[in-house]
Parts: C-alpha cells; sequence; structure tokens
C-alpha cells in the first residue's frame, strides 16, 4: 500500500509540470523571469546599500582587475582590452581634472559622434564623480544651446568634425563662462582649447576613489535628451539606479558572459548607451562599436567581428529585409536581437530571412519608471506580464478619451481601468520604488507627465503618453502615441520642432505639422527623397501640391503649407 501511495504521489509531481503547460504554454518562461528578476533584485539591493555604492563603473574596474587583458572596445581598425580603457579613461580624467578643474557633482557635455574616446570621456567623468549630458550631434542653433544651458554643464567637449557647430553658438558660451574643448591637437579659435594634445601628456595612473565618495544611487549620473512637445528636447534625468536598471535588461534577454555585441546606434540615445553600452559592461563583455548604422555593411560586420548580440529599432529591420537576398544571410553567429520598436510583419521576415535569433523586445521610455520585456518572443508583441513585475512596478491601462485629450473619469472623478483586448493609457504609480526624476530645469514639462488622483484621492502616477493593449495572455502590444511627437529613425521628434524650422524659411508664413498613417509599400518612394533637416533628425521630405509628406518608417508626418509661394519647393 505504501509503495503504491509513493508511485502515485512521484507519478503526480512528474504530471503537474505537464498540467501546468498545458494551461500555460509560457509556464516555464515565465518561472525563468519570475526567478530572472527576483535575482536582479537582490544584486541591486546589494549595490543600494554598499558604502559608497556600488555603481556601473566599479562594474567596469571589476573587470578590469579580473579579466585584463580581455577585448573591451572594437573599433574599425582598433581594439582595446578592458585594461587599455581604463587607462586611457585615466589620462582623459586627469587631463580634465588639470585642465578643466573639473570636481564633483559638476556636468560636462558631450557633443561627438560613436568612437572609442566617448567611452573614454565618459568613463573619466564618472571617476571624477561628474555628470554626462549626451549632446545629439545633429541638433544645432537654438536647440544646442537649449540642450546645453538645461543641463547646467559647465564645460563642453566636442568631437573636430563638430567644430563649425560650436563656432556658431560660441558668443553664447563666452557669455555664461563656459570652457569649450575640441578633441584635436590643436586649435586657433580664441574660446576654444584643444584637448587631445593635454589628454597625450596627462599619466594613466588610478584616480582615488574619494574623488566621487559621495556619489548615491539617486545622483544624477547622465542626461539624455527626449523630444518634448514645446519643440525643444527635455533633459531626461539617468541616476546610478537607473543605469543599472537598464543595464540588466541584456541578462533578462540571456546575454552571457563570452557573447559579443555590435553597437551602431548613436551613443547619446539611451537603446545604445543603456542597454548597450552600460548592459556590456554588467556582463563583461566585448563592444564592437560603429559610427553609423550600414545596412550593406551590417552582416559582414557580424561576421568579421564573431557578434552574437545585436540592438535594433524598427526601422533598421526594416532596412536590412530591404537589402537584396544573398545566399549567407543566415551565416552568421548573431543569436539574440534586443531592441525595441519592430513591426509584426518586419519581425516575422526578419525571422525567416535572417535565421532563428531570438528577438527581445523591449518598451520603456528614457524618463519613464514602467517598461516591458517581451521575455517569450512572441511575435508583435513589446512584453508581457507578470505578477512579479507589477507587485514591484504598479502600473495599469486607463480609459482615454482622443478626442479631448484626456483620460475619462468616473463620476467620483478617478480613472477606470480597461479590460483585457481593450486599448488604453499605461500608467504606471510614482513611488519610492519606482520614481520619476522628471526633466532637468523644466518643472513644467516634469508635472505634465504626472497624472494625480488615479484611483484613489491623493495618488501620483505617471503618464506615459502611450496607448497599450493587453490580451487574454498576458501579452501587450504597442497601439498608439498621444501628444506631438513621432519617431524617426529611432528618435522621438516634436511636430512643432519640424514646423519651427519651415517656418525658417522665408517664403513659409505658416506651417502646421500633424502625423498621417503612410502604407509600407509608399515609404520607398518616399525616402528617395534626400531633404535633410539635420536638427530633427534627418527628416526625409518629399511634396506635392500644397502639401508634403515626411517619411517616418511606418508613419508619417504630413505638414500642410499655407500662403505658399512657387519657389518655396
Amino acid at each position: 500500500m505504501l509503495v503504491s501511495i509513493l508511485l502515485a504521489t512521484l507519478a503526480g509531481l512528474a504530471l503537474a509540470p505537464l498540467l501546468l503547460c498545458w494551461r500555460n504554454p509560457h509556464f516555464f518562461d515565465d518561472v525563468n523571469y519570475a526567478l530572472t528578476t527576483i535575482q536582479i533584485a537582490l544584486r541591486l539591493n546589494k549595490f543600494k546599500k554598499g558604502k559608497p555604492c556600488y555603481s556601473i563603473l566599479d562594474r567596469f574596474l571589476d573587470s578590469v582587475a579580473r579579466q585584463p587583458d580581455k577585448q573591451f572596445l572594437v573599433f574599425e581598425d582598433s581594439s582595446y582590452t578592458y585594461r587599455q580603457a581604463d587607462q586611457e579613461s585615466n589620462k582623459v580624467a586627469r587631463a580634465l581634472s588639470q585642465h578643466a578643474a573639473l570636481k564633483e557633482g559638476d556636468t560636462v557635455a558631450l557633443f561627438l559622434g560613436n568612437e572609442p574616446r566617448f567611452v573614454w570621456l565618459w568613463l573619466a567623468l564618472a571617476k571624477l564623480g561628474c555628470t554626462a549630458s549626451l549632446l545629439n550631434y545633429n541638433i544645432r542653433s537654438k536647440s544646442l544651446l537649449h540642450c546645453f544651458s538645461c543641463c547646467e554643464a559647465r564645460v563642453l567637449i566636442a568631437g573636430p568634425d563638430l567644430k563649425g557647430a560650436v563656432e556658431e553658438v560660441l558668443p553664447s558660451l563666452k557669455q555664461q563662462c563656459i570652457q569649450v574643448f575640441i578633441l584635436s591637437e590643436n586649435c586657433d579659435v580664441e574660446g576654444i582649447e584643444s584637448l587631445s594634445d593635454k589628454i597625450q601628456q596627462a599619466g594613466d595612473q588610478p584616480l582615488s576613489r574619494h574623488l566621487r565618495a559621495n556619489i548615491n544611487f539617486k545622483s544624477p549620473a547622465l542626461y539624455i535628451y527626449t523630444s518634448g512637445t514645446t519643440g525643444l528636447p527635455k533633459a531626461a534625468v539617468i541616476n546610478h539606479e537607473r543605469l543599472w536598471m537598464a543595464s540588466f535588461l541584456q541578462t533578462i534577454a540571456g546575454v552571457r558572459s563570452d557573447d559579443i555585441i555590435y553597437v551602431y546606434l548613436p551613443l547619446y540615445h539611451s537603446s545604445a548607451f543603456l542597454m548597450g553600452l552600460c548592459g556590456a559592461i554588467e556582463r563583461g563583455i566585448t563592444v564592437v562599436l560603429r559610427r553609423k548604422f550600414s545596412a550593406s555593411q551590417f552582416w559582414n560586420d557580424c561576421r568579421k567581428y564573431n557578434v552574437t548580440i545585436i540592438q535594433y529599432i524598427g526601422e533598421i529591420m526594416r532596412y536590412l529585409c530591404n537589402t537584396p537576398k544573398r545566399d549567407n544571410d543566415k551565416d552568421h553567429k548573431v543569436r539574440v536581437a534586443l531592441g525595441n520598436g519592430i513591426r509584426a510583419d518586419t519581425w516575422a521576415e526578419f525571422l525567416q530571412r535572417f535565421g532563428d535569433i531570438h528577438i527581445c523586445e523591449c518598451y520603456g521610455a528614457t524618463e519613464g519608471n514602467v517598461g516591458f520585456v517581451n521575455y517569450i518572443g512572441k511575435i508583435g508583441a513589446i512584453g508581457k506580464e507578470h505578477f512579479l513585475h507589477k507587485m514591484g512596478c504598479p502600473y495599469a491601462l486607463i480609459r482615454y478619451d482622443t478626442e479631448k485629450e484626456e483620460p475619462v473619469r468616473d463620476s467620483r472623478g478617478f480613472c477606470i481601468e480597461v479590460a483585457k483586448e481593450e486599448t488604453g493609457l499605461l500608467v504606471a504609480k510614482i513611488g519610492e520604488r519606482t520614481p520619476f526624476s522628471g526633466y532637468a530645469k523644466n518643472k513644467q514639462q516634469t508635472e505634465k507627465k504626472k497624472l494625480r488622483d488615479v484611483f484613489v484621492t491623493g495618488d501620483l502616477y505617471f503618464n506615459s503618453g502611450d496607448l497599450l493593449k493587453i490580451d487574454s495572455e498576458g501579452f501587450v502590444f504597442f497601439q498608439d502615441r498621444i501628444g506631438d511627437t513621432f519617431r524617426w529613425k529611432g528618435e522621438n521628434v516634436a511636430t512643432t520642432e519640424v514646423a519651427d524650422h519651415l517656418l525658417m524659411v522665408d517664403c513659409v508664413e505658416e506651417a502646421n505639422v500633424y502625423g498621417v498613417k503612410v502604407p509600407v509599400n509608399c515609404l520607398d518612394y518616399c525616402n528617395r527623397f534626400q531633404d535633410h533637416y539635420r536638427s530633427v533628425g534627418a527628416v526625409t521630405a518629399s511634396t506635392g501640391g500644397e502639401g508634403a509628406v515626411l517619411a517616418t518608417g511606418g508613419e508619417a508626418i504630413q505638414f500642410i503649407l499655407l500662403q505658399v509661394e512657387d519657389k518655396c519647393f
């Protein structure tokens, strides 16, 4: 009898996982995600309690000690080990300490493209306890001055190719007593100092930990810019805790310590810097850095450098699918793609053409306090609900009136949570574990992102500005974006910003910009017309009659020009 009971018990235990999988086909994936997030939470808590706190820089320095000769950064024909990267950043830190008199808490604006010196500069600033403001190298004039001033930087460091853009705003920078450096060995412009020669003369000895002794998890680590509906970018405050949380996305995606990641998106962008570079440092892996994306060279680079992890934004995947098919399309070592914004049709086409690559689609705003990860790999979904995630980060989809452009409230004045399969505005509770740091020197825009009295009197939620839908299985789908911004090559661009630039043309008296849907088969036609507005992310315009279309990869911005002379275009 005892043997029979024991056998029945064992049989029940053996069948239990099968029954659970029958009821929930994603059971094991959910369990694995739960274990991973618990592990991350425990590590983060340990880092936070350390005195002083353990930062991404400390993780980098530990890798330098543990694996000094491992490749850290590969760029074109150059390669740098973890030890060499540490030494290069030490030289930069010592040069800046001596010639810019930087101290803990200062902010320095970086205005350059993807190259190793970008990484050395950031590491150097972190070693000095300074905050880096990552400027979009496409911005000019008014936008450049705005981005620079709103982070209260006292030093600007620019790449040599951006010298002209700096000279354009130099009078204003001089008035603000801003110290300006160019990454060259000499400079004959009054008010701009060379920096490369000073770095070469500096020593590469390690810097004292005391230089950043007062840095904690809540201290600002970065300023990353996101588009504002006012037409000018907003500086999102990224503290050291947010830096860690973004870096852990690679862990959730299954990145291993022997992987090699390909980073070609601009480093001023949160995807490349937070998810790419910082994630690579957290994993202790090798980064292959490229100046800019090239569809024709993408897979050649992956083969040449044995890349196993790639990043993407939605348009990138479409560009890759639009390249001519080749017999060796599946001849590569890429196994994980990490990013956001890929459309379901492009997703399916990409997998069919380039092989069995695990696409880990993510969702989140640079400044937001909520995000999702599609750890299952379900085509079209931006994430999946998990009870642990919702416990740690309370969020909801609430009913939204698109005509009035405001949440719908009931008779008591509270918001209404939508049901499954219904579209709603994503809001996330602002609290100690899910803070919203807002935007630097922009209290008005910070307050606009807050919703009060959402479900009870006195509660406070972050307004994502995105309409989402959650299906019966818990998968999350992006539906639409509210407000006056659109996505262009992975960047948020304000429609008012486009209008402001159109109004700079003498023949334009009035301009209105708004978003319209454009069929995918029309996009290639639109993209043949190359009229680049560098300050708004290289927007492409094509015209016909009284209007014009700005193609954005799946959607478009159409602007109507009123009282336009024939010579305008």
